[in-house]
């Protein structure tokens, strides 16, 4: 952000339509979508069932892939290019990852679970069939 923004000028902000965050947040970050949309911990996904949270992990790095290829599209500035380059570099590696320890986790269970769901939540509650061994 500093690189970006440490010589403009007043006019500068204006005319390039910074002015509004400029006038809130100077140079600082704050979070926010493009759309404007505040970050809230209510956007995080999160079931307590490993193989339901990784998928949603495997789908928020190729979503936020998807962001960075846009921004590609759109940015002519080669300070911002390296920096979203590294960025989606960095969301493919954690995509990998992601697909590894899904993999991992639906090894580790029983090889007739057909639908990959963690039976061991429903191993306490009695109102559920038990799994098979």
């Amino acid at each position: 952000m500093y690189q970006l923004t440490r010589n403009l000028t007043p006019q500068q902000i204006k005319e390039s339509g910074f002015d509004t965050y400029f006038v809130d947040h100077t140079t600082g970050l704050y979070p926010t979508a493009a759309s404007g949309t505040p970050f809230s911990a209510g956007t995080l996904q999160s079931t307590g069932d490993p193989i339901a949270d990784l998928h949603e992990d495997l789908a928020a790095e190729q979503k936020a892939r998807l962001t960075y290829d846009n921004i590609l599209r759109l940015a002519d500035d080669p300070d911002v290019r390296d920096v979203i380059k590294f960025l989606r570099e960095r969301e493919i590696v954690h995509f990998q990852r992601f697909g590894e320890a899904l993999r991992i986790t639906q090894d580790q269970l029983d090889s007739k679970n057909f639908y990959a769901f963690n039976p061991a939540f429903d191993i306490k509650t009695p109102q559920y069939p038990q799994p098979r061994k």
